[in-house]
């Protein structure tokens, strides 16, 4: 498996993966596919090359297929940009359980990490992503609030946990001490 930042050239693969994972997975995103597909290639392929510092994709690769994806973005007012923010994260079915999620979630820390004047890390996560709540509590991920109703998929109502990750907790994890079971 290969993890690399993604560039405007990956547009189709990043269009495809993206529509897949709003259509599997409605609860987990806050986009939806009808919101999603408005967009063209050009405007996807504006998105994965423009200010790559501070906004940027990873994406876990076999061969030509992209597997998953991560996204970051730095906030960009002068009092909030000390903190950026995780979205967008998915793997497909069948390259879960293979570490894909840990090396692209590993990867997007260790850039961020290095953005002067990043301090924490922020994201939001459905509640019922336990696998996703489970991976980002290894890297030191911690809940600061559950906000109730945050999605409507239909009539059904999505919770999202918010968590932080100061970034000061983060260089030991990425030293070795995360737990490798996850």
């Amino acid at each position: 498996m290969e993890i690399r930042f993604l560039a405007g050239d990956d547009a189709t693969l990043y269009r495809g993966i993206r529509l897949e994972a709003l259509e599997s997975e409605p609860e987990a995103f806050g986009s939806s596919v009808d919101e999603f597909s408005t967009l063209t290639l050009d405007d996807i392929a504006t998105r994965l090359s423009a200010d790559s510092l501070n906004n940027f994709v990873v994406g876990a690769f076999d061969g030509a297929r992209l597997l998953g994806t991560a996204g970051f973005f730095r906030d960009k007012a002068l009092k909030e940009r000390h903190k950026g923010h995780i979205w967008g994260v998915y793997v497909t079915r069948e390259a879960r359980g293979k570490r894909a999620g840990h090396e692209m979630l590993r990867a997007l820390l260790e850039r961020a990490a290095k953005i002067e004047g990043i301090e924490q890390i922020m994201l939001s996560v459905a509640t019922t992503q336990t696998a996703a709540v489970r991976l980002y509590r290894s890297f030191g991920f911690e809940s600061y609030g559950c906000e109730r109703r945050a999605l409507k998929v239909g009539d059904r109502y999505v919770d999202e946990e918010h968590m932080v990750l100061y970034l000061d907790h983060l260089i030991p994890r990425l030293r070795g001490e995360v737990d490798r079971g996850q």
